[in-house]
């Protein structure tokens, strides 16, 4: 099966050895976003407005897959404050249609470039 790499200027650039999304099929594979503007390479601030930029960095790669977050089957979301979490369900309400993909959410230590949440997601198109 044939590999497509996906790539958009809508989100951010991928910073190392990685790529924004991988289609096998018709299944899409969407890197770990974190809060970055992908106009100007830096975090927004607060957590509120982090959650909103992740989402709208993976709905930016989904649709340069040719699909949309509503085609998402599984979402991975991770805080450094999992007090954070229903901030997330309300973020989540407005991106993803129902029904909502099955999802995870995990608390960690620290993420990349100091990014209070990141979350990844598994699309399947057709």
């Amino acid at each position: 099966m044939a590999r497509t790499i996906i790539s958009t200027p809508h989100a951010p650039a991928a910073i190392g050895t990685y790529s924004q999304a991988v289609r096998a099929g018709d299944t899409v594979y969407l890197s770990g976003q974190i809060g970055l503007d992908p106009a100007s390479g830096q975090m927004v601030e607060g957590i509120e407005q982090q959650i909103d930029r992740v989402f709208m960095n993976l709905k930016a790669v989904a649709e340069a897959a040719g699909g949309s977050l509503g085609n998402a089957v599984k979402v991975n979301i991770y805080l450094t404050d999992l007090a954070h979490f229903a901030k997330v369900n309300e973020a989540m309400i407005r991106y993803f249609p129902q029904p909502y993909p099955a999802r995870a959410a995990v608390g960690v230590a620290t993420l990349p470039r100091g990014a209070l949440v990141e979350a990844d997601a598994v699309l399947v198109l057709g």
